[in-house]
């Protein structure tokens, strides 16, 4: 009984079998992934680091071997500290899946506590007393950007942005529009400008309404870039 376990050191990670010749994850594909690890902290963000984790692995293509496989042998080099323990604690061979690993992942380090926290701040947000039109645009963005899975339409996040405005932002919109910022905002650009728009990731959607804001001197008219919302 006092003799040291010889079982249970396995990974929780379990990599498919590899059938491939001479494959080798290169020296810089590492450093990479170990120059931008996750800890666990509060601040970060575990979205965040799926997408760069998905970003850097897919700079590198191996013959007759699945993308899913190299992330499942690698992300383990992409944590470190409390996020390192954690999957140190997970039970032996528990994930077989890339789709699971991301999922265990998340509600880890996303608890449903803080998806509620920010999903009230996307609800509760109001332009600041002295920001900007384009400072509370980039700034709504961050929220929902933090929040992928926020769960609300693009109509509800259209509409909470626009009654965040000031009424001078708020009737220089509608006056832009020709009248009704939204009816036009729907009818047109959602629907001809969507497909038009830069996604900046995978897992993000973009809404885009081009507008004509006017600027607070009157002789002049700046177009506002492709307004994106993101979910």
């Amino acid at each position: 009984m006092l003799e040291a376990p010889t079982e249970g050191y396995e990974d929780a990670i379990v990599v498919p079998e590899i059938n491939a010749n001479n494959f080798e994850i290169k020296h810089d594909l590492l450093n990479l992934v170990i120059n931008k690890q996750f800890f666990g902290h509060d601040k970060e963000d575990p979205h965040a680091h799926i997408r760069y984790f998905n970003k850097i692995t897919s700079t590198m293509k191996f013959p007759n071997v699945p993308s899913t496989s190299v992330k499942l042998m690698l992300f383990p080099f992409s944590l470190e500290g409390a996020a390192r323990i954690w999957l140190k604690k997970e039970p032996p061979r528990s994930i077989l899946t890339w789709d699971d690993l991301v999922s265990k992942f998340i509600n880890k380090f996303f608890p449903p506590s803080k998806t509620t926290n920010l999903r009230n701040e996307i609800t509760r947000f109001q332009q600041k007393f002295d920001e900007t039109f384009y400072e509370a645009w980039d700034r709504f963005n961050d929220l929902l950007r933090g929040c992928p899975h926020h769960g609300f339409s693009e109509l509800h996040q259209l509409d909470t942005f626009y009654n965040a405005l000031n009424s001078n932002d708020q009737r220089l919109l509608n006056s832009a529009a020709g009248g009704n910022c939204w009816i036009k905002c729907l009818e047109n650009d959602l629907k001809n400008h969507r497909e038009k728009s830069k996604v900046l990731s995978n897992e993000a959607r973009p809404i885009v309404s081009k507008v004509k804001y006017e600027a607070l001197y009157p002789s002049s008219f700046i177009d506002v870039a492709e307004l994106k919302v993101w979910d």
